[in-house]
């Protein structure tokens, strides 16, 4: 009898070892609180904050076809420009596109553009953005609707499960976040649908407003302007482009910043534009391509990538920062542009449209305050 009792017991304990073991098999599966709680308890204090910002990305699209996907399923993406992506407080770019394996586009947009505009990025090139150093993402723009409801939701929930932060939804206005003891607040806009329209500027003026009450820096993001060469300088007056308002953003970035915001990035134009300081925050009305597999002209000027740094201090305000030239092509895809295309070009036309802009932006793409002409 003792005997049964004791092998009884042994396959007690066996079972029991077993389920405990169970937990922590399923971790994998949960990689925003794993993520999430290591930012927020690291007991880490410093002064400078460094913000790394991107224009558009979009990793190939599946629809109509795989021929438009990269043939490393996008996994080398980043490769050249990872030391510069990773190790910063926020990494942010705008996802221009979905994040969804199947799903035919919305019928709206099958009349308005032709299909290899629509962009359905596999899922998995979530987690390529996210072992590329991207934290923050902006999904406000006009090809996040491209396959309707599933499309949006496909893309928040795998952006939620790489641990991913975004916003520019109309479900998804805005988002509060924390690294390194720092709380950041976010939102983005665009004269889109489905997303926080750019044309409401009181609207916008009030979600700011309320994050910056609870943030110690606030970073918006807006979708704005024309698209294309003839678009590279900031008119300062609304802009239409194929008969749509797309907005004032020179009076968008303004506005922003007076509600509260501290960096405001811009996209939407397929080129690089201007920069500014206004009120010592720093403005980027279009930080243009960055990486965007084969669908997006790349061709000229709209081929330069800028990769910004920005330090800034706790309260927002602008310390530096740099230009770190980048180029892109169909077929080498992200390199170091050893010409600084990129730098020149935005050093010309902040000279051009913002005399009293407020920078010094430097050959080696250093920028630094001007304080003679400071605002």
């Amino acid at each position: 009898m003792n005997i049964l009792r004791l092998v009884v017991l042994a396959g007690i304990i066996i079972t029991f070892q077993a389920c405990m073991e169970q937990p922590a098999h399923e971790q994998h599966y949960h990689p925003k609180k794993t993520i999430t709680k290591k930012i927020t308890i690291t007991p880490v204090h410093h002064d400078t904050l460094c913000i790394a910002a991107v224009g558009d990305i979009m990793l190939g699209t599946s629809y109509p076809d795989d021929k438009t996907l990269p043939p490393d399923s996008a996994k080398q993406s980043f490769t050249a420009v990872a030391k510069y992506l990773q190790g910063n407080d926020v990494t942010f770019g705008n996802l221009e596109g979905t994040l969804l394996d199947t799903g035919g586009p919305v019928h709206y947009k099958l009349h308005q553009l032709i299909k290899s505009y629509l962009f359905r990025m596999p899922l998995h090139c979530g987690f390529v953005l996210k072992d590329a150093g991207f934290n923050l993402l902006s999904i406000a723009n006009n090809h996040i609707d491209d396959f309707g409801n599933n499309g949006r939701m496909s893309t928040v929930k795998m952006l939620d499960s790489c641990g991913i932060h975004f916003a520019g939804l109309k479900t998804y206005p805005s988002t509060i976040f924390v690294v390194n003891g720092v709380k950041y607040g976010f939102c983005a806009f665009s004269p889109n649908s489905q997303t926080v329209s750019l044309l409401d500027l009181n609207g916008a003026a009030q979600i700011i407003r309320q994050l910056k009450q609870h943030c110690d820096v606030v970073i918006v993001s807006f979708h704005g302007g024309g698209e294309g060469v003839q678009f590279e300088h900031v008119p300062l007056v609304n802009e239409t482009y194929v008969s749509e308002n797309r907005g004032n953003v020179y009076a968008f970035a303004h506005n922003a910043i007076d509600a509260g915001a501290d960096l405001i990035f811009g996209n939407g134009p397929h080129v690089t534009r201007a920069m500014e300081l206004y009120k010592n925050r720093l403005i980027a009305y279009s930080l243009g391509n960055f990486c965007t597999y084969k669908c997006v002209s790349v061709a000229g000027i709209c081929g330069i990538a800028p990769l910004l740094k920005v330090h800034i201090n706790k309260k927002g305000e602008f310390l530096n920062g740099q230009i770190i030239a980048i180029k892109q092509t169909h077929y080498n895809g992200l390199e170091p542009d050893t010409l600084n295309t990129v730098v020149k070009r935005v050093k010309m036309l902040t000279a051009t449209d913002f005399p009293e802009s407020g920078l010094n932006i430097g050959d080696d793409g250093m920028i630094e305050k001007d304080n003679q002409s400071l605002q």
